[in-house]
């Protein structure tokens, strides 16, 4: 293990043991949960399309910020697709307004951040937004989980991992789905192991393309994974759902 993997595992450690909010999965799992983060118009046209042929859903945490713009991750949303996502069935979660790194911003700044995406968010789409949240860059730091956590329904990081039999609402973990059909099964072995667990299990990519972004995949990686899931009897809920189920 390198130095860079043994520092992301101690801030994981950390992270996941202070200012915890817990509720018990309970009977809930399996559940499998896809999201997109930012959102890249590829992560619905084409990775939402993959979703829907299989009767799932997904999570987008959406950096209202970047509404019009490009950039690596190709095009970036629209407003219109804000509204087609909801249409299909798809959740609205936030992502900060201007993608901001929890540890490279001041907390309040962040804070501020947080509060004006929902904000965006409220004044672009026609129904409550789920009050879901994604750290951007999977970056938390305590003083953020601190302070975000409460003000949001849940919270999701980047730790890998699976989510339960108790769920730390502030900070749900996840796991990357990135690159090609050669990853394909490292998902599988997560998506079986969570059958055993009977848990949650989160994933988390951005664009879906044919040449994919080193941190968005292919269509053929996202459909074979989604394909096995369903093939499994996967229960693929939102986040939405989810946490609506467990806190009640």
């Amino acid at each position: 293990m390198n130095l860079r993997s043994r520092i992301g595992e101690v801030r994981a450690q950390i992270g996941s043991s202070f200012y915890r909010r817990t509720a018990p999965l309970g009977s809930l799992g399996p559940i499998v949960t896809f999201t997109f983060d930012d959102f890249p118009r590829s992560a619905l046209t084409v990775g939402g399309a993959i979703l829907e042929r299989f009767g799932a859903r997904a999570t987008y945490y959406v950096s209202m910020g970047l509404m019009g713009t490009s950039n690596s991750l190709g095009e970036q949303f629209q407003r219109a697709d804000l509204k087609v996502l909801i249409e299909r069935g798809h959740e609205v979660g936030s992502h900060t307004f201007g993608h901001l790194s929890a540890r490279k911003t001041r907390v309040s700044v962040f804070l501020q951040d947080v509060e004006h995406c929902e904000e965006a968010i409220r004044q672009n789409i026609t129904v409550d937004q789920s009050s879901n949240f994604a750290y951007p860059y999977g970056e938390v730091t305590l003083n953020a989980k601190k302070l975000v956590g409460p003000r949001m329904k849940s919270c999701r990081g980047t730790f890998g991992g699976f989510n339960g039999p108790y769920v730390d609402l502030n900070l749900l973990r996840a796991n990357r789905l990135y690159g090609d059909i050669d990853r394909a099964d490292a998902a599988k072995q997560l998506i079986c192991e969570n059958e055993q667990r009977r848990s949650w299990l989160i994933f988390y990519t951005h664009d879906v393309a044919s040449n994919p972004s080193p941190f968005g995949c292919t269509p053929a990686l996202l459909e074979e994974v989604v394909s096995f899931a369903a093939s499994r009897g996967a229960r693929m809920s939102t986040v939405a759902d989810v946490v609506s189920e467990i806190v009640q």
